[in-house]
């Protein structure tokens, strides 16, 4: 039997609510003494903090311990192609403070990583936090993204971005841990984090000027080898043959269902169209064709999205991004040609729904791929050794 750790007994708390030393000794089956000095430590990191008392049986009531979520801070970003937001949150993911601007991508990482340092330092001090509170910061970029080193590779839409160290960059002004990740992944954590705390398989579909997919299996957000998973606006399409895409190739998904290509159609048939918010516009308005072109979308946006729900059994498939706001049309058709080309096992139960969380799914999911990093057990067992000597 493995030695137990401090971050075994935090678990235990972290999951279960809150509970006495003695609730904890019984349902771990370890030793009151060694829950005790386990606890001892996580009480001194102030990640653990008394909770009330619990009920008495005879004498001194026994204290409760849980999760103290306002022991430290994160933050979390989410960079768009032409927005930037940032959250502070506390280690339960409660937003405490947050900021939003306009921010060119492309105005490089100088200027957009300057507000970012900014930005952390204001939310901090309106919030009479110290940096010291500071545990970590998690970051979405739009574009490709190597997780394990935090650089976009080959953005297409990031001129001066490829390869550069960003976590290095945010860390010589805020000397803290930086975790990147693509814009998909983090709105596929954000929404399950929110909305879906209790569902292991979810598919977040981002349609705007892209089309892409965050992918959670078995709990777990599945980046894939070197972190293209879910890049699903380059599947070929049946009957797309002939449509060149951005990437080069053609009859990818994106050049006949993304933003642009949807307002090239309707601009085609006399509409002055330029993006997502103008067709989002006109088809809440009730304009015939757009409305058309739009459920035309999700119906060839379905035949891709039933492959993955064919190959990976999903729970619920979220609809996100720019487009997703054309609401029930775009997700009626996605619907329409995912019943019908589903194994009727995989749809049996399966919810396809308009993202709950918004603009906001990626500074919740920043958020909590900061959270995670801070919680996890190697973070755990860094911090008492830090504390214990």
């Amino acid at each position: 039997m493995h030695a137990v750790k401090t971050s075994d007994v935090f678990e235990l708390l972290r999951d279960g609510g809150p509970q006495t030393r003695a609730q904890l000794a019984e349902s771990s089956g370890l030793a009151r003494s060694t829950i005790a000095a386990r606890i001892d430590v996580l009480l001194r990191l102030g990640l653990v903090a008394p909770y009330g008392d619990a009920v008495s049986t005879g004498g001194r009531p026994p204290s409760l311990l849980a999760l103290n979520p306002s022991a430290r801070v994160v933050v979390g970003v989410d960079l768009g192609a032409t927005h930037a937001r940032a959250v502070l949150a506390d280690l339960a993911g409660t937003i405490l403070a947050e900021a939003r601007a306009d921010l060119d991508i492309a105005d490089g990482p100088d200027v957009v990583l300057g507000w970012v340092t900014t930005t952390v330092r204001s939310l901090l001090r309106g919030q009479q936090r110290k940096l010291a509170d500071l545990a970590a910061i998690g970051i979405g970029l739009p574009g490709p993204v190597e997780h394990s080193s935090g650089r976009a590779i080959n953005p297409p839409i990031m001129p001066g971005w490829d390869r550069y160290d960003v976590p290095a960059h945010v860390r010589r002004h805020v000397d803290v841990p930086v975790l990147i990740d693509n814009d998909v992944n983090i709105m596929a954590l954000g929404e399950q984090h929110a909305h879906f705390p209790d569902v292991q398989d979810l598919v977040f579909i981002k349609v705007s000027t892209g089309i892409g997919a965050g992918i959670i299996s078995g709990g777990a957000l599945q980046r894939g080898a070197m972190g293209t998973a879910g890049d699903v606006g380059h599947v070929r399409l049946p009957g797309a043959e002939g449509v060149t895409c951005r990437c080069g190739n053609e009859g990818c998904l994106e050049a006949v269902a993304a933003a642009p290509a949807l307002a090239a159609t309707l601009r085609a048939s006399g509409a002055e169209v330029t993006g997502s918010a103008d067709i989002v516009a006109l088809v809440r308005g009730g304009n015939l064709d757009a409305v058309q072109v739009v459920r035309q979308a999700g119906r060839d946006m379905g035949e891709v999205v039933a492959m993955v729900v064919n190959f990976i059994n999903p729970s619920v498939v979220v609809i996100g991004g720019a487009m997703s706001g054309a609401g029930e049309h775009l997700i009626a058709g996605i619907r329409e040609t995912v019943y019908q080309r589903s194994l009727p096992l995989a749809t049996e139960h399966l919810r396809i729904v308009p993202s709950a969380a918004g603009e906001q799914a990626g500074v919740l999911g920043a958020a909590a791929l900061a959270i995670a990093h801070v919680l996890s057990p190697a973070e755990i067992e860094r911090a008492s050794l830090a504390v214990t000597g």
